[in-house]
């Protein structure tokens, strides 16, 4: 541990330039201007170089690129898809799930759609926060409401919110591929624009 900090110190920015303002510290020996006092001058400039120079910067965190999400999110929409297959829904929320399901596995899908996603972290991170929390969510709690609403008939049926909150879900998965399709006309236009203007 003690041997690391002292390599670490002898690459460290401030070693480096103490070394270099030292190295003219004895430039300035050999040429006759510190005189007697020499060591003084050699080591005052050595620690002005040390003071001055700028602070080892630690690296930044490593964080997946959105790429490497996005095969995470894949894995977790398998995993929402086995869970999903379990719970038995009534039949308009099971088709509006149906859709959501859909709609969610091509933007996932690998290939092009996957990678121009990518480019997109706010889109990975929506897109993960359908499959891993909302998607989810939405199921269970209407699991839990229909054994309450069993218990206390009259009340408001839970498949009212179930159907609303995946035809949200599906809105915003839809406003996402569409923001996905946008982007990449516009990377169409540009490339048209880019060779009609080299063509001039």
């Amino acid at each position: 541990m003690a041997t690391s900090k002292v390599l670490g110190y002898l690459e460290s920015r401030k070693n480096l330039t103490g070394g270099a303002l030292g190295l003219v510290g004895l430039v300035l020996t050999f040429t006759g201007v510190a005189g007697p006092y020499w060591p003084v001058v050699v080591a005052g400039l050595y620690g002005a170089g040390a003071l001055i120079a700028p602070p080892e910067r630690p690296a930044p965190p490593a964080f997946p690129d959105p790429s490497a999400q996005l095969d995470a999110v894949r894995e977790d929409f398998g995993k929402l898809g086995g869970y999903l297959a379990d719970v038995d829904l009534p039949p308009t929320p099971a088709a509006r799930l149906t859709e959501l399901t859909d709609l969610l596995a091509a933007l996932l899908e690998p290939g092009w759609v996957a990678e121009a996603l990518a480019r997109d972290p706010e889109g990975v991170h929506a897109l993960s926060r359908a499959v891993r929390q909302d998607v989810p969510e939405a199921v269970d709690a209407f699991v839990r409401t229909r054994w309450w609403t069993r218990l206390t008939p009259g009340t408001e049926p839970p498949e009212l919110h179930l159907e609303r909150q995946l035809s949200l879900l599906r809105e915003e998965a839809e406003r996402l591929a569409s923001a996905l399709r946008d982007a990449e006309a516009r990377r169409q236009e540009t490339h048209t624009r880019y060779l009609e203007d080299r063509s001039k």
